[in-house]
């Protein structure tokens, strides 16, 4: 049974002896033996189009273009010019059914691999998740209709990981998405346009639904309005001079409705990328939607911090904490 409320829930740093381990464990398990970066692609991964559907737009490399950055002593997987969108499979010793797609951010303009994809897949997989790391086209690289390249690279992915179920020992019910600021747009955009027609269905996958069971939304650009979004993301999504009707399709805060996943939100207050009212706006909308949210507002934290945290801020338990929510999002008992 459903009971109608809302949280929004402090954190509790008590909780961090439960987490602890097993992101410990995947934090190291992210590393190859000889300590090197992790590459891409992944030993396991699919890709999202048929050979030659995607029509490359003149002057971007025919091959991604994969950039190794360093920040306070972590490495950094940084991915640009992808030409064929695929899909890294990262799963669990233990499946439990459960999987989400996992979306990285880097406002529209690079795809951070492994800070926002596959360190937190490890992590997941940790807790019996199985994870799917999009790797997605990125809207100002030249293709047509570029406002809709990224979603239509999530809805097929969706569809494509509902279709091979079977194959990927999940239950295609207990499927959901993971997205992380420019990345989190994304996954909003999936919960709330899932339906959307933003390509040519090509096979039987496109029979598939590709609404999210749930959202995880972490500190996600939602608005498209010139001030309160995240500049960099509002202009490599929409371009240079917005199509009005563009901006009000990817303005995710406003199409929150009834057909809307459960979300799980989370934001720093002193995140100085996304402003924080992204992230409580989302919060907002949910609750006049009657649609169920989950909230974290934690006080420190800044931004893209993917699974680096320091264990001493309340928001290095998020794996924890979304882990719980989704059992108990997917058992109904909220």
């Amino acid at each position: 049974m459903t009971v109608d409320r809302r949280h929004l829930i402090a954190l509790s740093l008590g909780l961090g002896a439960i987490a602890a381990p097993a992101i410990a464990r995947a934090r190291a398990a992210a590393l190859a033996a000889d300590g090197s970066l992790p590459s891409w692609p992944p030993a396991e991964r699919f890709d999202l189009w048929p050979a030659g559907e995607l029509r490359v737009p003149p002057g971007l490399r025919p091959r991604p273009q994969i950039t190794r950055e360093r920040t306070d002593g972590y490495r950094n997987l940084l991915m640009r010019g992808t030409v064929r969108p695929d899909v890294g499979v990262f799963r669990p010793r233990r499946p439990d059914g459960r999987a989400v797609l996992i979306v990285p951010g880097g406002g529209y303009s690079v795809t951070s691999l492994r800070g926002e994809g596959i360190d937190v897949a490890l992590t997941l997989a940790a807790q019996g998740i199985t994870g799917f790391v999009l790797n997605y086209r990125l809207p100002g690289e030249g293709w047509a209709d570029r406002a809709d390249v990224p979603l239509s690279d999530a809805q097929r992915a969706m569809r494509l990981i509902r279709e091979n179920a079977a194959r990927f020992r999940i239950d295609p019910a207990k499927l959901g998405v993971l997205g992380f600021s420019a990345g989190g747009h994304l996954a909003a955009s999936l919960a709330t346009l899932h339906d959307l027609r933003v390509y040519r269905p090509l096979d039987a996958a496109d029979r598939q639904s590709a609404r999210p069971a749930f959202a995880g939304l972490m500190y996600a650009v939602s608005s498209m309005d010139a001030g309160r979004s995240h500049g960099g993301s509002r202009a490599n999504l929409l371009g240079p001079d917005p199509d009005p009707a563009m901006q009000r399709r990817y303005a995710v805060d406003r199409h929150i409705n009834a057909a809307t996943p459960p979300l799980f939100v989370l934001a720093a207050e002193d995140d100085p990328t996304v402003p924080v009212t992204n992230s409580l706006d989302l919060l907002a909308a949910a609750r006049e939607a009657r649609v169920p949210v989950e909230a974290h507002i934690i006080e420190r934290g800044g931004h893209g911090f993917g699974t680096r945290l320091p264990r001493i801020n309340p928001g290095s338990l998020w794996p924890d904490l979304f882990d719980r929510w989704t059992l108990q999002t997917l058992a109904g008992l909220r």
